[in-house]
């Protein structure tokens, strides 16, 4: 019988896969690779990523969406991406100060994984130097705050700010999303994530 896995994709544009001409993302391309990787798992994968979406918005709405989707006896995972649209600029402020969106990550994340296994993956860089600083510094103190209450993480902005591919598909397209290729880059790492290898496994 084959192990009944449904995964809740939950974030923002990147985890939308805005973009991305083949409707992909890198959800799709994880969820996939999953499959093929193991010939007794079904994978029902859900992408619940919203445009412009920051820390606040995905706050007020991740646990009705979810729950809605994760009635069952099976498998749950939630996989939890945000934070550029956190480090963005309007009318002279940062839409969610760092601050703020730590807060709004711990009260996401600690609910989150009393009831489900939980994943969360870092926010990727886009074509603007200065947000990329916010974006790292970021970062680091979303990775800490998962350390310290025990989710994995995974960051990729490093990787992805080095990857010549990422860099230019985000610069040629609308300076914030790559294209397909951008995406599987993407989805390249995540499926080589340890965290995510484990669950597929147990």
């Amino acid at each position: 019988m084959n192990k009944d896995l449904r995964i809740c994709f939950i974030g923002d544009s990147f985890v939308n896969g805005t973009g991305d001409e083949t409707k992909l993302g890198w959800t799709g391309r994880v969820s996939a690779q999953l499959e093929r990787d193991r010939d007794d798992l079904e994978v029902t994968h859900y992408n619940l990523g919203i445009r412009r979406n920051t820390s606040e918005d995905i706050l007020n709405r991740w646990g009705e969406e979810s729950t809605q989707r994760l009635k069952g006896d099976f498998e749950k995972l939630l996989v939890f991406s945000f934070g550029v649209n956190d480090t963005v600029i309007e009318n002279g402020d940062q839409r969610v100060s760092k601050h703020q969106c730590l807060k709004n990550a711990h009260a996401i994340l600690t609910p989150a994984a009393s009831e489900s296994r939980v994943l969360m993956i870092g926010p990727p860089p886009i074509a603007d130097s200065e947000q990329n600083i916010r974006i790292k510094d970021l970062d680091v103190s979303l990775a800490q705050l998962c350390h310290s209450i025990s989710v994995p993480y995974l960051s990729v902005v490093n990787e992805l700010i080095h990857d010549p591919i990422w860099m230019r598909e985000v610069a040629s397209n609308d300076g914030a999303h790559p294209r397909s290729a951008g995406y599987a880059k993407l989805a390249n790492l995540i499926s080589a994530w340890d965290a995510l290898e484990c669950i597929a496994r147990d």
